[in-house]
């Protein structure tokens, strides 16, 4: 495996690996690795010959308010855990080498949909900080294949966008969903969670699945999603939000849409914790 720090060393590498023939999976990640972002590497190295890892913290997409100073920076055991993998480059730039001027004055790349919803509406600009990275990330290492977790769905929708509307060479592979025993989404964030709460957080998961069973019998959505909100809230959790969307926009779904996305964060103690569920009606059939 081969560390690389220097965008434009990894971007010739990478064009040289291409122009020899070879595809490029990337799996863009910022770092305190779990079994979910090394399930991507898994589906990488099927996809491609080469899988190229990105562990970057991205400023950018973090808020004034939010953790990017306390964000969980654990650089030799990631590198590690790739290893082990299989991975065959880790790219690992400063922020200095990914936004030279500094990331105010950058040239950023913006999605005009999808961004103001969800995740969008309590954290103004951040996928503007996404969109931007990743694009820069792609520019350098000019993958065949890139491939994002579905817990950040709407993260995986705006790339998707993005890669569409900018007509970009790229596969955008989403992959699922890895749990804790418990049922929790695997997070870098859940090391925030005491014992206690790292328990407790299970509830956000039951909550979706039993608000998709109710979808399976054609019952009403705003009524799921007030009782979604009450039920998270009796139990100590601060919820942002808890929608029922389409799966292809990520407008408020109806009841005549089969295709939808049970989507929800909530706060339990200091982390925000994420989730989702597809739910498709048509065959009776949740994933």
């Amino acid at each position: 495996m081969e560390i690389i720090q220097d965008p434009k060393q990894l971007q010739s590498t990478m064009l040289r690996l291409k122009q020899a023939g070879k595809t490029i999976g990337f799996v863009p990640t910022m770092g305190n690795l779990h079994q979910g972002h090394l399930s991507l590497i898994d589906i990488a190295k099927t996809k491609a010959d080469i899988v190229v890892a990105s562990i970057f913290v991205n400023p950018m997409q973090f808020g004034p308010n939010e953790d990017f100073g306390n964000y969980p920076r654990t650089m030799d055991d990631d590198l590690s855990k790739l290893e082990a993998k299989g991975t065959d480059f880790v790219f690992t730039p400063t922020i200095d080498q990914v936004y030279p001027l500094g990331k105010d004055i950058h040239t950023s790349v913006e999605a005009n949909r999808l961004t103001e919803k969800l995740c969008g509406a309590s954290r103004p600009g951040h996928f503007r900080g996404v969109t931007t990275v990743v694009n820069i990330l792609f520019n350098i290492v000019q993958p065949n294949v890139a491939i994002f977790g579905k817990k950040d769905y709407q993260q995986l929708q705006v790339i998707k966008t993005m890669v569409n509307d900018l007509m970009m060479p790229i596969e955008i592979i989403g992959g699922d969903i890895v749990r804790e025993d418990n049922g929790l989404a695997m997070s870098s964030r859940n090391g925030y969670l005491t014992k206690r709460e790292l328990e407790e957080a299970s509830y956000l998961r039951k909550i979706i699945l039993n608000t998709a069973e109710k979808l399976h019998q054609r019952s009403p959505i705003e009524p799921l999603k007030e009782n979604a909100v009450k039920l998270l809230s009796d139990a100590g959790f601060k919820v942002d939000y808890f929608e029922i969307v389409r799966q292809s926009d990520l407008e408020s779904a109806s009841s005549s849409d089969n295709h939808l996305l049970i989507a929800a964060a909530a706060w339990l103690g200091q982390p925000r914790l994420i989730d989702n569920l597809e739910v498709n009606l048509t065959d009776e059939q949740s994933e």
